[in-house]
């Protein structure tokens, strides 16, 4: 007979069920797993009921002395009747269970045993259990896809563990630190393929079922649990070649197989990168990819089958546009790099995920720019993750980048902006003041000491530390681990004031904590970093040397001085500090300084300034005129300048900012003014890219096809010159094809943004087309884009019936895309209102509808930040909070983030919309003649 563990579970058939005083939320510490003996069988024939089962033989090699054996499980039918304990070493002998216990807050599976499991002694626990393949796209789940060819419906299986989901497949110790062997074993029908983590040992018989067979894998090195990856399917693969004879393949439905090309190519090329840069191979004999129809996350790690969001592997030519296929290498090259910084190397405990996230989102960046140094990416995609870090990491709300976990539900909290981008930030200022021979030695050093271990941030501290004394690459009285606790154990980052006395040739240097909110009490602002200075001024106008020239320090208790620095320029020369965006900070000049930058500006002679430094000063006056620091007349004088910028970044940054100031405007009197200033800033850059026409081949940058999308986009929504009118007319000639989902004469750089356009202007039948189009579509970047185009319309009906197509439990939008969806549709004027309304009458069924995966969920309250911004609005989204707390458990500190920025976009209107408004009316009086 079965007894359910499923929260709530029963036991009772040979075990009394006993409770435990232990309350403490992680695992206990006195047993060790060593190897797990995985059986598991999958049945995918009967699509209304697949579930799985198996066996799980685990070696346990005690700490210290115990009578409980505590593990996880979640959601699994336990069949008590078949578990035993056994001694296998030292006179092997049968143990017992005397009865079990579960603890449902942390997940906990809890045996008592007959004896008391002794030191020294190694011991095997059998467990056998069962579970349904769910939809929730974590764990064992399940997912389908249609072949095209025949319209059947094919059914697969496949895990994703990380961060605390393998529980729910098989009982295990799932905690990261617990590294163990796994010896896997596969069951199922044999016109299915298996993949796990190693390569296929050998195949056998399933006596009980000859349509079925086993699939057993080598065993594999040790590895936490959330790195345990399998995965039953009918896929099709495309092989590729390392010259060092590692296996490397990847997998997709056989109807998109020709859309693996790219990644088959560039997999390979980016994990040798990553083999020279940290000076140590690949550890596995083989690698896979895996694109997968259903996924929430864009890639996941796992050792040696690595998995992806289709969007996320494959690249069609001349359907996908330049811009996926740039985030297709960037995610590739996160999960190559994982391999290293995550899977050799695990963090001690989920406090420290930045060891694996922020490191890899970093080196992916060097990676993508080692295979594609023709990008020239790493400027684009610093600046895009930089901009990130800075919104959220300028909120009282944000957290440091290492903090403490307090529950279970905390864990998947840390997997945002802070971990992966101001992490990778953090990386790279250090690899920029360490130089490039300490910083690879050290993580070399690093690497080798703890490979197949975990580590904390203080080893890798040490490690650098070595390195940096090594190479002599800082002041003997400086300490890594001093410097970079200040940025990895403190919340937020500083703005770092610049005063120059013009007499002496002086200037004064202080920092401060930059916040948004401008009610936030002067102890909030306190704080201390350890800051890398360099600057250069206009006759030297060197950008490109990086290393510091001097240091802002802090002192044991941990506050700052301000520090004088000698030689400045002479008094009608600029100075600008933070070459290249290289340490992690704002910077605000004395005014007569930025009226000399805004005079180089917008003099012809505006490229002596470096773009990233370009894109830092257009950030840095627009955030610090929002936080009331700065004069919003200055801000427009200094962004005018942009008539005559023609590279991406400096635009990207200057448009992300407007767009905020756009959302909060729309319902103002101001709005108005607002579009004549976007229509003068988009004219000029408009006309020199020629518009609408299809002159992408001529190019010869990845930035110049970006820019062009990019200005399109903004073009068109303030509706500057044709581009409204040329844009429907590339639709409409599209609807005209005969077969237009094989012909279609719409540019594929310019597809996402014509439909949009189209969809806005348009009629219901127009948006009937694009839904159409979507569901025969059968290229994931291609339908993507439609999705956030659908979002566009400004009819009504379009809309509520969207918004029901997203949260439809048939899922003719997949899970994966319905937050994709949703904030496209909550960021257009009619959407919104209908998407806030919708969001607050169906919380509760959104938030089960992706539980216990909460990452999608947060996504659903970036529109309310954006948009809401006045008293009343604050005070009923309040409400809504407070009457919905059972609906945010394990989202709350984004929903008090959300709250924060209603907070800030209100202050704005109450005490700096004011003279924003005054200043915006005097700048176009002295502007105003439209280019």
């Amino acid at each position: 007979m079965e007894w359910f563990l499923v929260f709530a579970g029963l036991f009772g058939f040979h075990f009394a069920t006993a409770n435990t005083t232990y309350d403490y939320y992680r695992l206990p510490t006195a047993l060790w797993p060593r190897k797990y003996n995985l059986h598991i069988l999958t049945r995918l024939e009967n699509p209304e009921d697949l579930q799985f089962s198996g066996f799980v033989k685990i070696s346990i090699q005690p700490l210290e002395n115990t009578k409980n054996i505590t593990l996880h499980s979640k959601y699994l039918t336990i069949d008590e009747s078949q578990t035993t304990l056994k001694q296998i070493s030292d006179n092997p002998k049968d143990n017992c269970v005397t009865s079990t216990s579960v603890n449902e807050e942390h997940e906990f599976y809890i045996l008592h045993v007959c004896e008391e499991l002794l030191v020294g002694v190694i011991y095997e626990l059998t467990l056998a259990f069962s579970g349904k393949l769910n939809n929730k796209l974590s764990g064992y789940y399940r997912s389908s896809y249609k072949d095209s060819a025949t319209g059947e419906t094919r059914w697969l299986s496949v895990t994703q563990f990380e961060p605390s989901h393998a529980r729910m497949a098989f009982p295990c110790f799932d905690e990261p630190h617990f590294k163990s062997i796994f010896v896997i074993s596969l069951g199922h029908h044999k016109k299915y393929t298996a993949l796990s983590n190693m390569p296929l040992n050998r195949t056998t018989p399933n006596d009980s079922d000859p349509d079925f067979i086993w699939t057993e894998f080598n065993d594999s090195l040790p590895m936490p649990t959330y790195l345990v990856a399998y995965s039953i399917h009918d896929f099709s693969h495309k092989p590729s070649t390392l010259p060092n004879g590692t296996l490397f393949r990847t997998w997709a439905r056989a109807d998109v197989i020709e859309q693996c090309d790219f990644a088959a190519e560039f997999g390979p090329k980016v994990l040798r990168y990553f083999e020279d840069f940290f000076g140590l191979p690949y550890p596995l004999p083989k690698l896979d990819q895996l694109a997968l129809p259903d996924f929430s996350a864009n890639g996941m790690e796992n050792w040696g089958l690595v998995t992806y969001r289709e969007f996320s592997l494959l690249y069609a030519n001349n359907r996908t546009s330049l811009e996926d296929k740039g985030s297709v290498a960037n995610i590739i090259s996160h999960e190559m790099a994982h391999q290293w910084f995550g899977n050799l190397v695990t963090m001690n405990w989920w406090s420290d995920l930045w060891l694996n996230e922020g490191f890899a989102t970093y080196v992916a960046m060097l990676g993508v720019g080692n295979v594609h140094p023709e990008w020239k990416a790493m400027d684009r995609e610093f600046v895009q993750d930089q901009m990130i870090t800075f919104r959220l990491d300028a909120l009282e709300s944000s957290h440091p980048i290492s903090q403490p976990i307090k529950s279970v539900s905390d864990i998947a909290a840390r997997f945002d902006a802070i971990s992966y981008k101001k992490g990778a930030a953090v990386v790279r200022m250090m690899h920029l003041f360490m130089g490039e021979e300490a910083f690879r030695s050290g993580l070399t050093s690093y690497l080798e000491v703890y490979a197949y271990k975990n580590a904390e941030q203080d080893d890798l501290w040490q490690s650098l530390s070595k390195a940096t004394h090594q190479f002599d690459s800082l002041p003997e009285k400086y300490d890594i681990k001093t410097i970079m606790d200040s940025w990895t154990l403190q919340t937020g980052f500083p703005v770092i004031n610049i005063f120059r006395d013009y007499s002496s040739n002086t200037a004064i240097i202080s920092q401060e904590r930059f916040l948004l909110n401008t009610e936030a009490p002067d102890s909030s602002r306190k704080g201390c970093w350890w800051v890398p200075l360099s600057y250069t001024s206009q006759s030297e106008k060197n950008f490109n040397n990086l290393k510091p020239k001097a240091w802002l320090e802090c002192d044991q208790d941990g506050n700052s001085q301000a520090i004088a620095i000698q030689r400045m320029p002479k008094s009608d020369q600029w100075v600008i500090f933070n070459k290249q965006m290289s340490a992690i900070c704002k910077i605000n000049y004395d005014v007569q300084n930025w009226k000399l930058i805004i005079e180089t500006l917008t003099s012809g002679n505006f490229e002596i300034i470096h773009q990233m430094n370009r894109a830092q000063l257009i950030d840095d006056i627009l955030q610090l005129a929002r936080s009331g620091e700065q004069d919003y007349g200055l801000a427009l004088k200094l962004i005018s300048y942009l008539e005559k910028e023609r590279s991406y970044v400096p635009w990207f940054m200057a448009l992300k900012n407007l767009e905020i100031l756009g959302g909060i405007l729309q319902k103002t009197d101001t709005f108005g003014l607002f579009k004549r200033l976007m229509v003068n800033l988009i004219t000029p850059i408009y006309k020199f890219l020629n518009g609408f026409d299809d002159n992408f081949n001529s190019m010869k940058s990845q930035d110049e096809v970006l820019l062009k999308t990019l200005i399109l986009i903004w073009a068109c929504q303030y509706e500057v010159l044709d581009c409204v009118a040329r844009a429907k007319d590339y639709f409409r000639r599209w609807k005209s094809e005969i077969n237009p989902d094989e012909n279609n004469p719409i540019p594929t750089n310019l597809r996402g943004i014509v439909h949009c356009i189209a969809i806005k202007n348009g009629t219901s039948e127009d948006w009937e087309f694009l839904w159409t189009r979507y569901q025969n579509s059968n290229v994931a970047g291609e339908r993507r884009s439609i999705l956030s185009s659908l979002g566009c319309s400004l009819d009504n009906n379009d809309l509520k019936r969207y918004l029901d197509l997203i949260f439809d439990p048939k899922e003719l939008i997949r899970k994966q895309d319905s937050a994709w969806s949703f904030t496209a549709l909550a960021s257009g004027k009619v959407g919104f209102p209908l998407a806030k309304k919708y969001f607050i009458d169906n919380v509760d069924t959104i938030y089960k509808y992706y539980y216990p995966a909460t990452k999608s969920f947060r996504l659903l309250f970036n529109p309310f930040a954006l948009n809401l911004a006045n008293r009343t609005e604050l005070d009923e989204f309040e409400e809504f909070v407070e009457q919905s707390e059972e609906s945010f458990i394990g989202v709350e500190d984004t929903v008090q983030q959300t709250l924060e920025q209603i907070v800030i976009n209100v202050q704005w209107m109450e005490s700096i919309y004011p003279k924003f408004s005054q200043s915006l009316q005097d700048h176009l009086s002295t502007n105003s003649v439209d280019k």
